[in-house]
């Protein structure tokens, strides 16, 4: 796919410490359709193991996530 053409939304966590990244993307999936996919950024250093458990309590699917400095994860909406 061409990444110009990639209209998935993506949320800028990074700088954002534990619960605020799961927060905001706690709001902004509420504003996408199911079967819908958001990227979502952040630093956290607990933001791989929140996100986990946020989608399992919720019922979503990390399609990716890429651990680096700043990290970003593919969330699908249930």
């Amino acid at each position: 796919m061409d990444a110009s053409a990639d209209t998935r939304p993506v949320l800028d966590c990074t700088g954002m410490n534990c619960p605020m990244p799961i927060v905001r993307l706690s709001q902004a999936i509420h504003g996408i359709d199911s079967g819908a996919q958001i990227v979502i950024e952040a630093n956290d250093p607990a933001f791989r193991a929140d996100l986990e458990a946020w989608v399992r309590r919720f019922g979503h699917t990390i399609l990716t996530f890429d651990e680096g400095p700043i990290s970003r994860a593919t969330v699908l909406k249930k």
